[in-house]
């Protein structure tokens, strides 16, 4: 959808349900004409366009008239998400969907309230000078969202940049291109105008082609680290050198002692790893529990990882459904396979699920040591790995940010002076003390070391679309 109209390249690919293998629709593939359109689209509307005419109110509006008119549609595009992600209805009605709706209203609330400040110059220098700063829109940005929350992860990209007054071009996964597509439809209904918001769906040849424009002000992207260090030598080439925002990969830690409580913790260790068949990238995906309750913790998490129902995602009752591609299926076997080979034990799945889509059965492994490749590469999938430690918290904070990773970790423990001491030693954008997963549009999230720049949602997610300008007047006659 280029200039809120729709178009094709004559390419295009299709994208499968998961869940049957089969084709659901064709898709246009985007390429150079198309992306270069896009570009022109958004740069008239930033430079002149109707868009750039609007206050910071009347985005406002508009951004919550969008929320209302995906709230009114929230079935049919949840739907979408499950048979062309994989994930299950409930799960994505009830975290999805509703985190997809608050951003939208959150940053609404934004719009009209980002302002500048006056200072008072106080050096000899700046002698009779007035001084004030101005918050302007970092121009048009160019946009890629992946396939694991497609509809949330274009909620966070979009919202931010709306609110500040950006313009902006939003590349799809070509794995899960139907809710953002639908979503654009809306933000026509909507009212937001001409060229404000382009959407093209495209592979790997038409993120390139995006990323490497000589017409954007800023690039977003979520998505591997690998893809994360190229987008930033392109920017560094670039005539204008592109601001660059990345929210990459992760290999988080949760660690649980021996005082916690242990029911709460193997249940929050299920949502914080299986969570959306475990493709998020802050997963909880290395458990480190104390040595004196770590056989109770290990067959809890067993028998609760044997007890979840696999299947498609609209069948009631299924809690996983899934892997979003064939490609991804392969690669969580063969770190499956890998886990087996080094040595750590499987207690529950390890296998393949149902005879006909990309199924994983939810698995377990115990007796993981940190050298393994399951304790050290982001897996991405439903593969949990159980670790011991002696509870010394020297020992599991060095463990813990023993990785080129750091988005997320979790603390379980009711000691909370012993918990707040470890999470200012845990080198991670996020750490979660007796939960994890807990989201708001309102706390910022976003990773240290390999695992990103920059931070989305809250404030702070606003300062990434946003230049300062600094303003002096000589009052002096």
């Amino acid at each position: 959808m280029i200039n809120n109209n729709w178009v094709s390249s004559g390419e295009t690919f299709q994208t499968l349900n998961p869940a049957t293998e089969q084709p659901i629709c064709d898709i246009t593939n985007c390429r150079e004409r198309e992306v270069d359109a896009a570009v022109e689209s958004a740069r008239d509307a930033f430079y002149g366009g109707e868009w750039s005419q609007l206050g910071g109110y009347e985005r406002g509006v508009l951004l919550n008239r969008l929320a209302n008119l995906i709230e009114e549609n929230k079935e049919e595009i949840s739907m979408l998400e499950v048979i062309d992600n994989g994930k299950t209805f409930t799960e994505c009605m009830a975290a999805d969907m509703n985190l997809t709706l608050q951003t939208y209203r959150y940053y609404a609330g934004w719009a009209d309230k980002i302002q500048g400040q006056v200072i008072n110059p106080s050096g000899p220098v700046a002698k009779g000078i007035f001084g004030f700063t101005e918050k302007e829109p970092v121009g048009v940005v160019g946009q890629i969202i992946p396939w694991n929350f497609p509809m949330l992860m274009m909620a966070w990209k979009l919202a931010p940049a709306l609110a500040t007054g950006c313009s902006l071009v939003l590349k799809t996964a070509p794995q899960t291109p139907l809710s953002a597509l639908r979503i654009g439809e809306l933000a026509v209904q909507a009212g937001f105008p001409k060229g404000a918001i382009n959407i093209i769906p495209g592979d790997d040849v038409t993120g390139k082609l995006l990323t490497g424009h000589e017409g954007l002000d800023k690039i977003a992207f979520t998505g591997s680290t690998s893809v994360g260090h190229a987008i930033m030598e392109t920017a560094a080439r670039s005539r204008n050198f592109q601001r660059v925002t990345l929210e990459l990969g992760g290999k988080s830690p949760l660690i649980v002692f021996a005082d916690s409580d242990i029911d709460k913790a193997v249940a929050t260790a299920q949502v914080g790893l299986f969570l959306n068949q475990g493709q998020c990238c802050c997963a909880a995906s290395r458990i480190f529990v104390e040595e004196s309750v770590y056989d109770e913790f290990v067959a809890k998490s067993a028998a609760a990882a044997k007890a979840r129902k696999v299947g498609p995602g609209w069948v009631d009752g299924v809690s996983q459904g899934p892997q979003v591609s064939q490609e991804q299926f392969d690669i969580i076997m063969g770190y499956i396979d890998a886990g087996r080979r080094e040595g750590a034990n499987v207690v529950a799945g390890g296998g393949r699920a149902l005879d006909r889509g990309y199924f994983i059965e939810p698995t377990v492994f115990a007796d993981a040591q940190d050298h393994m490749r399951i304790a050290e590469e982001e897996i991405f999938g439903p593969v949990m790995t159980i670790l011991k430690f002696s509870g010394d918290v020297d020992e599991v904070a060095k463990r813990a940010n023993d990785t080129e990773y750091g988005l997320g970790a979790g603390i379980f423990t009711k000691n909370f002076p012993k918990a707040n001491a470890l999470a200012k030693r845990i080198r991670s954008g996020t750490v979660w003390i007796n939960c994890y997963d807990t989201f708001d549009a309102a706390m910022p999230f976003g990773g240290f070391k390999a695992s990103g720049i920059g931070r989305e949602l809250g404030e702070a997610g606003l300062n990434s679309y946003l230049e300062y300008k600094t303003v002096a007047v000589d009052m002096s006659e």
